[in-house]
């Protein structure tokens, strides 16, 4: 069958594209073939097997004829019974289901995702047929082999009801043939039609929609794989009821493994069984009779069958039945991990982490309600008329499971991912700032003998001093003590490669900068020339103060630097000394006119500068030195 798929028939070429449609009508009928003759070879290899069979080749056709028909949900009728009423048959294998919608959906797929491969004969293919030409075709040629096939069917020994094939087979081809397409386009999430609404398709498109479904579908595999688990358990508590029923269904092994092969079938449904049990409604064993974790109400009406076997007995549940609770807690907590995930990496807050969580458990519950309408159904008439769980009380159980559990946990698993994911300080500066977090009133903030403490701006009294309580404290101290200035100081120095001055010392005073003094002219030779010594005396002035300059401003005095050039008068940087200590701020007149490099000569007519030296003119009769 897989090299049947594999080598399906190949898109025309261009010249012949109206044919394109009538290749996907063509693939859609053997897909349906395909289906239909895999199980008319396993019912033959079992008629063929059986020693006793009931009916000739031509009734083994038929019945598998109706077993395709009862894998796309149509339910079967059997008509001849004991009671002389027709029985129905609406108890669907969900596994026989896999095999038709597989075909349906790999022949859509593979019309839209030719193989590089195939051979068009040498001539260029034309353009791909549309998404909605291709579902149309496909399921088209699909539903005429199944319509052929209920007449067929008819004659057998379970014929298909008419009007529940004509519903549900056209839904499933129609369903499975859509998501070939779906996946031939790379599964796209958009764009939506105009016709539908902007909220709507907003509400579709949004992160949270998506975060949310993947939270539900994680929820309902959980849930289902739990139920399994339940199932599982209670066939390996009942095994010998179980093997009882099988020995005595069939004596010969080919009927026995037609037992075995219903029964691996069913075990999707004993899935979803075993979850509705877990969730607490339980499921129908018979008209009026329920069996769920409290124990099993009315009269049990169940056919004999092995895999009903796991169905627990009593009236009263034990801590085995209440352990059963668990399943749905580890759904809720499974779609609370995903919605906290996806929340710290959209960074949501507590809201919309919420919304996205009860969106979940929306999609969960409506997924569960589902599985169960489509996992339980009639095996006859009486009590045998409802068997499986009911389907809008599984959908609300798992609602209000998912959300109970979910949504809250989901909240508080996103604070602490949050908070796991934020820097923590070491644990010294935490035991540190314990204690010297809040300095008590009255008592110095900063140590007697570090120097004077720093006031911050403003009116300086404690108020001011508790505003700045909410900066970090780190190093075992305060941050403005002079022993973490110091550090921090350094570190900038040593991060600067030396080009920083050193903090001074605690208490010490700014000297305010002065403008370097500009070097003396210079001769050919390199010797400083002479200053001259013509000019009025100048004036009397305060002892350890420089007398002004000739022509410059009374008050503009200068200075004295510590300096370490070659000689006095000499500046050795362009910039303050590294001893000076940090830059103050400048002086408000000009800018100093001392530049590394050989002076520059005044412009003529310009006023001299307040701290430079008075430059004269060389004599005439001033030889070289």
């Amino acid at each position: 069958m897989t090299q049947v798929t594999e080598r399906s028939l190949p898109l025309l070429p261009a010249k012949a594209r109206p044919s394109v449609l009538a290749t996907c009508f063509l693939r859609g009928a053997i897909a349906a073939g395909l289906g239909l003759g895999a199980l008319a070879v396993l019912v033959m290899v079992l008629w063929i097997s059986s020693p006793y069979p009931d009916s000739g080749p031509g009734g083994a056709l038929r019945t598998a004829a109706s077993l395709w028909l009862l894998a796309h949900g149509a339910q079967l009728v059997r008509p001849e019974t004991l009671t002389g009423a027709p029985a129905p048959v609406g108890l669907v294998p969900l596994l026989l289901v896999a095999l038709p919608g597989w075909l349906a959906h790999r022949a859509a797929r593979d019309v839209l995702m030719p193989d590089e491969d195939e051979d068009y004969e040498d001539e260029p293919a034309g353009p791909l047929p549309s998404g909605w030409a291709v579902f149309g075709a496909v399921t088209c040629g699909y539903l005429v082999i199944a319509a052929a096939t209920v007449l067929y069917a008819a004659a057998g020994p379970l014929p298909a009801e008419p009007l529940g094939a004509a519903l549900r087979l056209p839904l499933t081809v129609a369903l499975a043939t859509a998501a070939g397409v779906w996946t031939a386009h790379g599964r796209p999430l958009g764009p939506l039609p105009e016709r539908v609404p902007a909220r709507v398709r907003d509400a579709l498109l949004d992160v949270r929609t998506s975060a949310a479904a993947r939270a539900a579908g994680a929820a309902v595999a959980v849930l289902l794989g739990g139920g399994a688990l339940l199932a599982g358990a209670g066939l390996a508590w009942h095994i010998g009821i179980a093997e009882d029923a099988f020995l005595r269904l069939a004596e010969d092994w080919s009927g026995r493994l037609a037992v075995l092969l219903l029964a691996l079938a069913l075990v999707p449904n004993a899935a979803v069984w075993g979850a509705a049990y877990g969730l607490g409604p339980g499921f129908a064993v018979g008209t009026g009779a329920v069996a769920g974790p409290l124990g099993v109400t009315g009269t049990p009406a169940l056919p004999h069958f092995p895999l009903l076997a796991a169905v627990p007995a009593g009236e009263h549940g034990s801590w085995w039945n209440w352990a059963a609770a668990g399943v749905p807690i580890a759904a809720g907590l499974v779609l609370a991990r995903f919605t906290a995930r996806a929340a710290v990496a959209e960074g949501w807050g507590r809201r919309e982490t919420a919304r996205a969580a009860l969106l979940g458990a929306v999609l969960c519950g409506c997924a569960l309600a589902g599985l169960a309408a489509v996992a339980g159904g009639p095996l006859g008439t009486g009590t045998l008329a409802a068997l499986g769980p009911v389907w809008w009380r599984t959908g609300g159980a798992a609602l209000l499971w998912a959300a109970v559990v979910g949504v809250p946990t989901a909240v508080g698993l996103r604070a602490w991912r949050l908070r796991a994911a934020a820097p923590r300080r070491p644990l010294r500066a935490r035991a540190a700032g314990l204690f010297s977090w809040r300095p008590r009133r009255g008592r110095a903030a900063v140590a007697a003998g570090s120097g004077p403490a720093p006031v911050p701006v403003g009116a300086g009294g404690p108020a001011d001093e508790e505003a700045y309580d909410f900066l970090p404290v780190g190093g075992g101290g305060l941050w403005h003590e002079d022993g973490a200035r110091e550090a921090r100081w350094a570190a900038l120095k040593e991060a600067s490669g030396g080009l920083m001055a050193d903090i001074p010392a605690a208490g010490a005073e700014f000297a305010p900068r002065r403008p370097a003094p500009d070097p003396a002219p210079q001769t050919p030779e390199g010797s400083p020339a002479p200053v001259p010594q013509s000019g009025p005396a100048p004036a009397s002035v305060p002892e350890g103060r420089p007398a002004p300059e000739p022509g410059a401003h009374p008050d503009a005095v200068r200075y004295p630097e510590p300096h370490a050039g070659p000689g006095p008068g000499f500046a050795s940087e362009s910039g303050p000394h590294r001893d000076a200590g940090p830059d103050p701020e400048p002086y408000p007149g000009p800018a100093s006119a001392s530049e590394s490099g050989p002076h520059r000569e005044a412009e003529p007519g310009a006023e001299p500068h307040p701290g430079s030296a008075p430059r004269s003119e060389p004599r005439p009769d001033a030889g070289p030195e």
